[in-house]
């Protein structure tokens, strides 16, 4: 060791000094580098199939970002995608994504949301139209995800639905349920009807679906066995719920579906949840996170507090329904 005294310790020191500041400037710079917002984001939207309910669902996630800024053509690009019920399809999209190193996904439904979630871990993901994420094992917990998934869930109101049966259905004592049990979506609303059933000492039958092709012999399979049917919002039925109206019409068999659109494809009533509004309300997540204001794995997953009596009287009429007044009065003007 040695000392350094007079001019040249100060000298040193000076030196050491700056060399300090400047890293420390070029640390903030870096950092600031890092931050900065950027001038255009990339936003994937995939969909596993065409509806009504995921199409407003979709339009409403666009709209959400732009009540927030984010606006397409200015400083957002969109790449949609529609899986077209195909599984494959659904990893395909999703390995798009990854490579083409987008900002955010945006996934609607269920299935949607498992296959980009199982692809990564890192990108950004908000979900719509997800009826429980916990048991979709997106997330750890509504509270909290604690993954890179959050969203909006669309789970309705399955007991007020049961309820609704019974009322348009007096004399209702087995009740059909038509879904597909590959869609966890479907088994979680299956599930609750069938406790909700048990405490009104109604009975449940199923009949389960793989596609559309399915929909009708399974129809027909209820068909003498039941006085109503329920359908779930299943992604399955609801692109193709006038397949299954070809054979309950025929029977008079009325079917009260999960959502609005479902519904007024092929039921007779539904209390039903706005879908447009719940991609919006995905959507104004989606600009909190780009914007930094907010993480996936911090935002709580949100819900829809408000459903709507929608009656399909057309529907009604053709199966020589009558619709009481009680639900009458509850609808909409």
């Amino acid at each position: 060791m040695f000392a350094l005294k007079g001019k040249k310790f100060r000298m040193l020191v000076a030196g050491v000094m700056l060399s300090l500041a400047m890293g420390a400037l070029a640390g903030c710079g870096g950092e600031k580098k890092e931050n900065a917002k950027k001038d255009k984001y990339n936003v994937g939207i995939v969909q596993i199939v065409e509806h009504a309910a995921l199409d407003v669902a979709s339009k409403g996630f666009v709209d959400g970002m732009a009540a927030k800024g984010f606006k397409e053509g200015q400083n957002v690009v969109y790449d949609r995608q529609n899986a077209q019920a195909d599984q494959s399809n659904l990893h395909t999209i999703a390995q798009h994504f990854i490579n083409k190193k987008v900002d955010l996904i945006c996934a609607i439904a269920t299935p949607a949301a498992q296959v980009v979630a199982n692809v990564t871990q890192d990108i950004p993901i908000v979900a719509t139209a997800v009826t429980d994420y916990e048991a979709a094992k997106l997330i750890k917990s509504n509270a909290k995800p604690g993954t890179n998934v959050t969203g909006t869930s669309d789970m309705n109101l399955v007991e007020a639905q049961l309820d609704l049966i019974v009322k348009l259905v007096p004399n209702v004592k087995t009740v059909g349920v038509i879904y597909n049990s590959s869609e966890i979506n479907s088994q979680v609303q299956v599930n609750l009807l069938k406790g909700f059933a048990k405490a009104r000492k109604l009975e449940i039958k199923e009949a389960t679906v793989n596609n559309v092709n399915d929909i009708q012999q399974a129809a027909r399979s209820l068909l003498g066995k039941v006085e109503a049917i329920y359908v779930p919002t299943d992604n399955v039925l609801a692109s193709a719920m006038p397949a299954l109206a070809m054979v309950t019409e025929e029977a008079k068999l009325p079917v009260v579906a999960g959502e609005g659109g479902m519904t007024l494809a092929g039921g007779v009533a539904t209390l039903g949840l706005d879908y447009y509004k719940l991609g919006k309300q995905s959507g104004e997540m989606a600009a909190d996170i780009l914007s930094g204001k907010a993480k996936p794995q911090d935002m709580p997953i949100q819900t829809q507090n408000e459903f709507t009596i929608i009656i399909n009287e057309e529907n009604a009429k053709k199966i020589g329904l009558t619709i009481p007044k009680e639900i009458l009065n509850q609808v909409a003007k």
